[in-house]
């Protein structure tokens, strides 16, 4: 990038026709509240589908396999209870974190009216997407599934349909934990299943033939294996990344510039809804209703360019993000 003296790039502060708002479409009026998000993503769509059949196959191998033809009643209800318990949970835990909206910011809104309004002031720029025409925020990232710029974007999960981002990482923790957990579960009926088949007679421990009955065993065990193995890492993951309050983008960009960073026990509450209670592990109880966004959270401050070296470093750091972002820089 071609260093811009310090006179002339405070020349350009405060213009907004440096953004091109022109070519911006006005943000559409916003739906009405409780309005459903969902990305019509095929690929998307695909992998939630395969995920909740997965889901209901276990269900099956569990109830008509192993809990249902056994002769201990105590056992079967006990584990029954739990298996389906936690299946439940599972299951409203995607859907909640398939159709939340994961904190899109409003499509359309780099507009000159929009921009005149921040009231820029020497030493602060703002950034937008060239992708959604949007004014992104400090910490918000583009999904080019979703099409739109998302606040604390981590990841854009297939498994889900969705971004996982500030208002929908609570539920996609639960889901992750929760199919670990029937993972887990699944696993030991199994291996107690069949201890209990060698000891006995194999037509008498399942309602299906003794092939039927092994090959459909094994398919438990190979996905509850598989799907333990991935949920576990994924529940570590984002509880690493709640924690340390660095989404998963930040942390493979390694960004260097200087940011305020929450207390640990902070960006846990604010991600699981207050103080802990067992609303933390219920799918139907939102997070922290995140703060509105004011004219502040929309502008970010520069180091100052009073001096040429100063300069040469802050136009490196903007070259920098614009290439990680995918966005043009906005000079006041």
């Amino acid at each position: 990038m071609m260093l811009i003296p310090t006179h002339h790039f405070r020349d350009i502060e405060r213009k907004p026709e440096y953004l091109q708002p022109e070519k911006c479409v006005p943000p559409p009026h916003p739906g009405p509240v409780g309005t459903m998000w969902f990305i019509r993503d095929g690929c998307g769509i695909a992998c939630a589908i395969v995920t909740w059949f997965l889901v209901l196959y276990a269900e099956f191998v569990v109830l008509f396999v192993m809990l249902i033809p056994s002769r201990d009643y105590v056992y079967s209800v006990i584990n029954g209870i739990v298996f389906n318990l936690l299946a439940f949970l599972a299951l409203a835990s995607h859907c909640r974190a398939m159709l939340t909206d994961p904190g899109a910011v409003p499509k359309g809104n780099a507009t000159k009216e929009f921009i005149e309004s921040l009231q820029l002031k020497p030493g602060q720029v703002v950034y937008k997407c060239p992708k959604c025409c949007s004014i992104k925020p400090d910490r918000a990232h583009h999904c080019s599934v979703c099409k739109r710029c998302i606040r604390k974007m981590d990841h854009h999960c297939p498994w889900v349909n969705n971004c996982v981002g500030e208002n929908n990482q609570k539920y996609f923790v639960l889901f992750t934990m929760y199919i670990a957990l029937i993972s887990l579960h699944a696993l030991i009926m199994v291996g107690f299943h069949f201890l209990h088949c060698f000891e006995e007679d194999w037509t008498k421990c399942s309602s299906f033939s003794p092939p039927t009955t092994v090959i459909l065993l094994i398919l438990l065990c190979f996905e509850g294996l598989l799907f333990l193995i991935f949920t576990s890492v994924m529940f570590g993951t984002q509880v690493h990344s709640i924690c340390t309050d660095e989404t998963g983008i930040e942390r493979l960009k390694r960004k260097h510039q200087p940011r305020e960073r929450r207390a640990s026990w902070k960006s846990v509450k604010e991600t699981f809804g207050g103080d802990f209670s067992p609303n933390w592990f219920n799918p139907f109880s939102r997070p922290c209703d995140p703060e509105p966004l004011s004219d502040g959270d929309w502008v970010r401050q520069v180091a100052s360019l009073s001096d040429m070296g100063n300069t040469e470093t802050t136009e490196e750091q903007s070259e920098e993000r614009k290439d990680e972002d995918s966005v043009e820089v906005i000079d006041e």
